[in-house]
């Protein structure tokens, strides 16, 4: 989204923090502080209103039907000045103005004007970014974050601080390792990204006790959440390519199996309440112009609950940048209406709506209906009732535990890429410590974008204070490190501590919302420090990485005199002391690696522009991501160590699914490598399965180390061998099961088989292949086959 970064700087403790006590000033800026919903009594009379005249108040009646009173209320002028991002109210009705932008994505964030931070709030826990908490691959962790947020939220909120709809999360897939946005993403997995986002989103809007609502569409809300951008995003600026301009070029088959797979998963499995879509074209459309892709898909085919609102001021990028259709203010502001569109992020509905009623472009009803989902969704929070999260204050906000799950979860998403023995280091053994880098005394760098102003920050250097002397060299000036001047005071640094730490990687001035990167390098002269650093240093060295995107580290990875390497993503707020816990073992690490490693020349091998993800050999390209990638890698998706070592032993549920076909479910054809080995019916349309089949499998899980860990069990499955242009593998389950030392833990998986293992051919159409799918835990040394059947 469009927007400003501000500045972030350090705030009072934790301790401070707990004894100040809360205050409820307004919640809307002309109601007084005692008033903390519209529909309340007095506050009607001390504006000379009657309560009871107004329908909308009335809570006897469905949100639908008060929706309308609100609506047949407001003239027309009234009415389009509610379609911005900053609704005006309507104060002869006694609606107050309200700010629809806020963010959430990794904890309350002062991005966009919804949200703001003084001394009555100075700051909210910020966690790791999005792509680090995702490495944990622990799906509890990722509700438990999403909920501490939704009540920091709702604290800030009740004392004036926020708004309730929340724009997050971001469920793009990171197709380019270039892309600058990589942060905020749960990774380069669909089935992945779209857990996660289904997880979080559920994680802020569920009220307990209300999952059983018959009527989704009035099913109460804790805060409203938003699954962004939709669709095909994820371009900032390459090479003068921008996200305004740039037209995606997309398969009907990338689209459905990669594209388009997070956000239905986000919208149907989430119950989403808002989606957002994207500046971007895809195939000549601007998305949020794309009927199809608004009305008919995300409102029609997904059945959502909520509303779709535009990234910000996509309209006038469509006016003014695309210059789509030649369009005049008027045109684009009745197409995007028509497609489905209820809210700009923008001032372009209320200024050009009612003119383009007026034209005779559009008709009321299609405002009144948009009007109808936004302020549907308002009543779900108890904006216009009230709400059970009242309670909620400053002592829920910053509280020492949601602090320490800030830790946690750094923690659990730091990867392990390299070991020789060396780490967990023992602080009994060491008495000076080098930490030397640009990140070595990181802080902003830390809580990455969209984020707020964090309750305090623990910088690396603080962490290892607490386990050892530390001498500190920046080594770099910034992460990117000009010249070479501080390399010598580093080196020395290194020659006299017992073990030497360095950090080092990428920041947001090298990948960020409107930066894309050129390369996979470290910048400047960072692999110079990195190099001269080990050759001097008296003990073992640790190499570090803060960083989204890969990096390709191949000669840190070869290099005997670097024992160890951590990537630490952007750890939040507490990234400090959790990667001084992983480096002295006071916690075994196990995340996964969400993204692959690609080597530096990859990007001369594909441009950003390119969106197939599979390799299209007349160019050379070597497609994208584990599912398609034909290449060599530095560190593999799904890839990390423990200190520990682990073992499986697999017990499938089922290893044959027999699937008897009427006389309506017809086979439909799939290319093989050799038609010799193509069965009688290759697929069959999964729109015309029952899809009624399982199969399962328990995996036992024994640490056979001297140290307590928590391994990620993945599971993929692979199709049928011989199919032409499918993945290679995929995932479709996954858990973070925790074993102690010389002990056993089981996790069972059970599978829906059109879910788990059907394809998306080339001609767009979703198919279960037959024949013998691979279902791989963790590898491919652990696998049993599925095999699918099909009779008559």
């Amino acid at each position: 989204m469009a927007k400003t970064f501000i500045s972030l700087s350090l705030i009072v403790s934790v301790a401070f923090l707990a004894i100040c006590t809360a205050r409820r000033p307004p919640l809307v800026s002309d109601v007084p502080v005692n008033y903390t919903h519209v529909c309340e009594p007095s506050r009607f009379a001390k504006q000379g209103l009657d309560i009871a005249e107004f329908g909308y108040c009335d809570t006897s009646q469905s949100f639908e039907k008060r929706a309308k009173d609100l609506i047949d209320r407001m003239t027309l002028e009234e009415k389009v000045l509610q379609l911005g991002n900053s609704a005006a109210g309507a104060s002869k009705i006694g609606l107050p103005p309200y700010e629809w932008w806020s963010e959430a994505l990794h904890g309350v964030s002062n991005t966009g004007p919804g949200t703001n931070f003084d001394e009555v709030v100075p700051g909210a826990t910020s966690f790791p970014t999005v792509l680090l908490t995702t490495a944990s691959f622990n799906q509890s962790l990722w509700k438990t974050i999403g909920e501490v947020v939704s009540s920091e939220a709702r604290a800030m909120y009740n004392l004036g601080k926020s708004g309730l709809t929340f724009w997050s999360p971001n469920i793009n897939v990171a197709r380019d390792p270039r892309w600058g946005r990589i942060l905020e993403t749960p990774g380069e997995d669909p089935f992945v990204v779209g857990t996660y986002g289904a997880i979080y989103v559920r994680a802020l809007q569920d009220v307990e006790g209300t999952l059983n609502t018959t009527d989704l569409n009035s099913r109460p809300l804790k805060v409203a959440a938003c699954c962004k951008h939709y669709t095909a995003y994820d371009i900032e600026d390459w090479l003068g390519v921008d996200r305004f301009h740039f037209d995606a070029r997309v398969t009907e088959q990338d689209m459905l199996e990669t594209f388009q797979r997070p956000f239905e998963m986000c919208v149907r499995d989430g119950d989403a309440s808002s989606a957002m879509c994207s500046f971007n074209r895809v195939n000549g459309i601007p998305v949020c112009a794309d009927k199809t892709l608004l009305q008919d898909k995300i409102r029609g085919q997904w059945d959502l609950h909520g509303y779709i609102v535009s990234d910000c001021d996509s309209i006038e990028v469509m006016v003014h940048g695309q210059k789509w259709l030649g369009d005049t203010q008027e045109d684009a502001v009745s197409q995007v209406l028509k497609a489905g569109l209820d809210l700009d992020c923008g001032d372009y509905y209320p200024k050009y709506l009612k003119s383009a009623l007026m034209q005779g472009q559009i008709s009321e009803a299609e405002i009144d209906r948009s009007l109808k989902y936004i302020y549907v969704v308002l009543m779900r929070l108890g904006y216009f009732d009230g709400s059970p999260f009242s309670s909620l204050g400053k002592k829920d906000i910053c509280s020492n535990e949601n602090i320490e799950l800030a830790a946690e979860a750094a923690r659990e998403g730091i990867v392990l890429l390299k070991n020789n023995g060396t780490l967990p280091l023992n602080s009994s053994k060491l008495k000076k410590l080098a930490v030397i880098g640009p990140h070595a005394n990181a802080t902003k760098a830390m809580i990455g974008n969209y984020a707020g102003i964090p309750c305090r920050y623990v910088s690396p250097i603080e962490g290892f204070s607490a386990f050892a002397e530390v001498t500190y060299e920046m080594g770099c000036a910034d992460v990117a490190c000009k010249n070479d001047s501080l390399i010598f005071p580093a080196m020395e640094a290194a020659r006299e501590a017992d073990a030497t730490i360095l950090m080092v990687g990428l920041d947001l001035s090298v990948e960020a919302e409107g930066r894309d990167r050129v390369d996979l390098l470290l910048p400047g002269y960072q692999t110079l420090l990195i190099n001269q650093v080990a050759k001097a240093s008296k003990g073992p060295v640790i190499l570090v990485i803060m960083a989204a995107g890969c990096v390709d580290i191949s000669f840190a990875k070869n290099n005997e005199l670097i024992q160890a390497i951590l990537w630490a993503g952007y750890p939040g707020q507490e990234g400090g002391r959790a990667i001084a816990d992983i480096v002295f073992g006071k916690h075994n690490p196990g995340g996964r690696l969400p993204l692959t490693w690609y080597k530096a020349e990859y990007v001369d091998a594909v441009p950003m522009t390119s969106m197939s993800l599979r390799p299209v050999d007349e160019f050379g390209y070597p497609g994208r991501t584990y599912k398609f990638f034909n290449g060599s890698t530095v560190y593999p998706f799904g890839y990390g160590l423990s200190y520990t070592n682990f073992s499986y032993k697999i017990t499938p549920s089922k290893t044959a699914l027999k699937i008897k076909l009427n006389k309506y479910q017809h086979c439909n054809n799939l290319n093989y490598t050799n038609d010799d080995i193509k069965p009688f019916c290759p697929a069959v349309l999964v729109e015309d399965l029952g899809c009624e089949h399982e199969f399962g499998l328990e995996a036992t899980v024994e640490n056979a180390g001297k140290m307590d860990g928590s391994e990620v069990v993945m599971v993929y499955s692979k199709p049928p061998m011989g199919i032409t242009g499918t993945h290679a593998k995929q995932v479709i389950g996954f858990e973070r099961v925790f074993v102690p030392a010389g002990g056993k833990n089981k996790v069972k998986f059970t599978f829906d088989v059109c879910k788990s293992l059907a394809i998306v051919d080339g001609r767009g159409n979703k198919v279960l292949p037959s024949g013998l799918h691979t279902i791989m835990v963790g590898d491919a040394d652990v696998s049993f086959f599925v095999e699918v059947q099909f009779y008559q």
